[in-house]
């Protein structure tokens, strides 16, 4: 199985028809795709990890979602519930996007060329403080959190609460 991260910006005007695209490319490819806002992103820990996580949940059965992009998207967001895991995924708009490509490695391969066609390249996945606020938001890390540990820490803060996902369950 591989794994490809495809990172950049793009504007979607109607998002029903765009993920119908990407489910029709995925289908197409014989690959998972799914897209990511990047911006709610802390880093490729924070995205190694949640892979990591949600294929050992299906490995082990103990997943929530039955598809693995999903469940990606509920470790990547922190949010236990599937609804919730939602609020990192794909909006109408310009945005930064992370797209996680999963299949075997030709079918990856062609799969990110096509996605590479329809984004502007950018390098969106590290950390930065233009992140900031919407991390906090979006992973509901505290004044008091960070007066404790300094803004320098929020990557750390996040991958805890993608790790707290198995445990509040």
């Amino acid at each position: 199985m591989d794994i490809r991260l495809v990172e950049g910006s793009l504007f979607i005007d109607d998002l029903r028809s765009y993920l119908g695209r990407l489910s029709a490319m995925a289908s197409e490819h014989d690959v998972v795709i799914q897209g990511i806002n990047a911006d709610r992103i802390a880093g490729k820990e924070h995205v190694d990890s949640a892979i990591k996580k949600a294929m050992r949940s299906m490995d082990n059965g103990t997943n929530v979602a039955k598809d693995i992009g999903v469940e990606i998207m509920r470790y990547a967001s922190g949010k236990r519930q599937i609804g919730e895991a939602f609020s990192i995924g794909l909006t109408e708009g310009r945005m930064n996007v992370l797209f996680i490509v999963i299949g075997d490695t030709v079918s990856a391969e062609s799969a990110v060329e096509g996605l590479s066609g329809s984004i502007e390249p950018a390098s969106v996945l590290d950390y930065s403080d233009s992140k900031k606020d919407a991390i906090v938001s979006q992973f509901c890390i505290t004044g008091d959190e960070l007066d404790a540990v300094g803004d320098e820490k929020i990557p750390e803060l996040v991958l805890e609460r993608v790790a707290l996902v198995d445990v509040l369950k």
